[in-house]
């Protein structure tokens, strides 16, 4: 089975990276034979500082699906047109926004040099930070703070790309049109429902409805109509996310015993 985790919110938390408890119970997975992949609005230079270097291997899906990386290497980039950047950039700027902006590696950021996303980029220098204007090509824009912000949305959803607002964080994503988490998926091979995903945000909608199972984390209104089902995040509930992933395990085992067994009578 093919097994998807969107990373923050749903198994690291506060910006810290992965747990080695949720880490070692992947490793398992994947070691029964199962397929690990890991789909972020990151852009892959900071999913792998979240990630222990013994996963940065494996399947990465960044920017919301914008860049995918397999065995170590970026093998796909989709990135706005001239044109479009020439107009994002446009409103960006009459609505005097502050931003995260990423190519498929260098980023520029204008936030508050103390804002908590700040803290999660690049934080291992693999990259350069650089005015948007000197980025060779953009593959996603994260909106801080914005005069009329709604108006800014609007605006930008008429431009036929993909927007996600992260209420929690009172932040705008923006990515290419028709690219998100199932379209970079498909790029590495999955078909519908035949994988299982884990996710948290409305970024995750597009995996969960083509999931043969899907595991919200905590709980999003938009998210949870998509959900099979939900782990609150009360208690410990990294040994719940453990927990599940050790039944789906087990339960995938059976029901592989079961056909083999019928396959054979």
């Amino acid at each position: 089975m093919i097994f998807v985790f969107d990373l923050d919110g749903t198994i690291c938390f506060k910006g810290q990276p992965v747990s080695e408890t949720i880490l070692s119970c992947l490793e398992d997975l994947a070691h029964a034979g199962h397929e690990v992949i890991f789909a972020s609005a990151r852009p892959i230079r900071d999913m792998l500082p979240v990630l222990h270097e013994r996963f940065h291997r494996f399947s990465l899906i960044g920017g919301n699906g914008s860049l995918v990386s397999k065995e170590g290497s970026i093998t796909h980039i989709e990135t706005f047109s001239e044109d479009l950047k020439n107009v994002l950039l446009k409103h960006i700027e009459e609505h005097q926004a502050t931003y995260l902006i990423d190519s498929h590696w260098d980023y520029a950021y204008t936030g508050a040099l103390d804002h908590p996303i700040l803290k999660n980029v690049d934080t291992s220098n693999l990259a350069n930070r650089v005015d948007a204007e000197s980025l060779l090509s953009i593959v996603k824009i994260l909106i801080i703070t914005a005069n009329d912000s709604e108006v800014l949305e609007q605006k930008l959803s008429s431009l036929g790309v993909v927007v996600h607002r992260h209420r929690n964080e009172n932040v705008i994503d923006i990515s290419p049109q028709n690219i998100h988490k199932w379209s970079a998926l498909q790029k590495l091979g999955v078909e519908e429902k035949q994988f299982i995903a884990f996710g948290n945000d409305t970024n995750d909608i597009t995996m969960f409805k083509n999931a043969q199972q899907a595991i919200m984390i905590g709980h999003h209104d938009e998210l949870a109509q998509y959900a099979t089902e939900a782990i609150p995040l009360v208690g410990d509930y990294e040994a719940k996310i453990v927990e599940k992933l050790q039944e789906l395990a087990s339960s995938i085992t059976q029901h592989a015993i079961i056909n083999e067994f019928h396959e054979m009578r």
